[in-house]
């Protein structure tokens, strides 16, 4: 069986300026629980600091370091609401689901702030965030979101942003309008999996690193997972493997595919400088999207490149630069001090993966993009039908989604072919 490492190319800001990562030890031997969870990143951890604190007996297993994969290498945006607009889900599934998808998504924001404050957890936040309009013909789109988040969905963080008022909110004019959310933000990931790991292990998890599941399998009423270092046996299971799921379940591999994103983080740019001054977060309309905001200490961190296989590239920092420049041509020549990527997983709809893949055994994953807040809070909501029922899992679990077509054999190279129709659709 063959496994895409977790260990993604680049040394992350995040990494660099950290200080303190507590280490947890690999697996040592046998071992039984009532809940084994594999995947030490937001889902992972929330679930087994829930479990563990309501005094359910939790072995974690992570293949490499808590914040290797997507959790601690993303561009820590919150967001509002799912991945799809509102629009989108009340097309697809009616209104009161749509409403409902809404509901679940801010309690996941309030989740992950209130959980980072309730637990000392500094992890830089910083409100605001902006959407931009990348062409002429979204903005209608954009204006007529703002109404109907406001007057039909009674959100009331939004503010629309006509071409001249994003400029001076971004400090570039490449972006034709876009929409101000006052009710969200940003954070520092890899601050938040460090604080969160932490408040596992203190709420009585066992937590190990460097510890690879090699199978899973379920029967008798037992789950086992299968390690170098011994099996681990359990009642249940959470798989929150995401984008790293590989070929170790069947189920999640067709409806997860792993797509490789990547970043750079420029030197900091000074209290005078123009861009972004407020700032907030940002993400524009592309399909690949592209997406920045400042770091605490006035950096510029960019995302946008992606890959649609496993290769890593050697050229992150060259492919950004130009990307920050089409936006900020004074940036054109910026020094980047540090650039990383890893894998994001998406489905096929855009919508979380929730599903039992065996008995007892639950997997989640596939947030596309949009998981800082959802993946944190699905490990709780995990906890919570373990403990007796979770309405908001159910709501998720209720989506379906469908698998990626064409089978184990061509469901990449269809992925790369529509993947990059959608690349070159954003480009004319």
């Amino acid at each position: 069986m063959t496994y895409q490492s977790p260990i993604a190319p680049g040394v992350s800001f995040y990494e660099a300026t950290l200080g303190d990562r507590p280490t947890y030890g690999a697996l040592t031997g046998p071992a039984s629980a009532d809940v084994v969870i594999i995947g030490g990143g937001f889902t992972g951890l929330q679930a087994a600091y829930h479990l563990a604190a309501a005094g359910k007996d939790v072995v974690l297993i992570e293949a490499a370091r808590f914040g290797d994969g997507a959790s601690g290498r993303n561009g820590g945006q919150l967001g509002t609401g799912q991945r799809a607009w509102v629009e989108e889900l009340e097309a697809d599934f009616g209104r009161d689901t749509a409403a409902l998808q809404l509901a679940v998504a801010e309690r996941a924001k309030a989740h992950l702030t209130g959980f980072a404050a309730a637990h000392g957890i500094d992890a830089d936040f910083r409100p605001g965030q902006i959407s931009a309009a990348h062409k002429t013909a979204y903005v209608k789109d954009y204006r007529n979101h703002v109404r109907t988040m406001t007057e039909d969905y009674g959100y009331q963080g939004l503010t629309f942003l006509d071409r001249e008022a994003l400029a001076n909110k971004l400090g570039t004019t490449r972006y034709h309008g876009g929409i101000h959310d006052s009710a969200t933000g940003h954070i520092n990931p890899l601050k938040y999996v460090v604080g969160l790991a932490r408040a596992a292990a203190t709420a009585g998890a066992r937590l190990h690193e460097n510890t690879w599941a090699k199978a899973i399998s379920s029967a008798g009423g037992k789950v086992t997972v299968k390690t170098d270092a011994g099996d681990i046996t359990a009642g249940r299971a959470l798989i929150a493997c995401n984008a790293y799921i590989a070929g170790l379940e069947p189920v999640t591999s067709a409806h997860v595919m792993p797509i490789r994103s990547f970043i750079g983080a420029t030197v900091p740019l000074g209290s005078d400088s123009p861009v972004i001054p407020g700032g907030e977060s940002v993400d524009d309309s592309r399909f690949v999207v592209r997406y920045f905001r400042k770091s605490a200490d006035g950096r510029l961190l960019f995302g946008g490149r992606e890959a649609y296989t496993s290769d890593n590239p050697t050229d992150i920092s060259k492919h950004i630069r130009k990307q920050i420049a089409e936006l900020y041509p004074a940036l054109g020549d910026v020094e980047i001090t540090h650039a990383w990527g890893g894998s994001v997983g998406i489905t096929l709809s855009r919508r979380p993966f929730v599903r039992e893949v065996m008995p007892n055994v639950t997997s989640i994953g596939g947030f596309s993009g949009h998981g800082v807040m959802l993946s944190n809070y699905c490990g709780k909501l995990y906890a919570d039908h373990v403990l007796g029922g979770s309405e908001d899992l159910e709501a998720m679990r209720a989506l379906n989604i469908g698998p990626f077509p064409g089978g184990a054999r061509f469901r990449k190279p269809l992925l790369l072919l529509a993947l990059t129709w959608y690349s070159l659709r954003d480009r004319f």
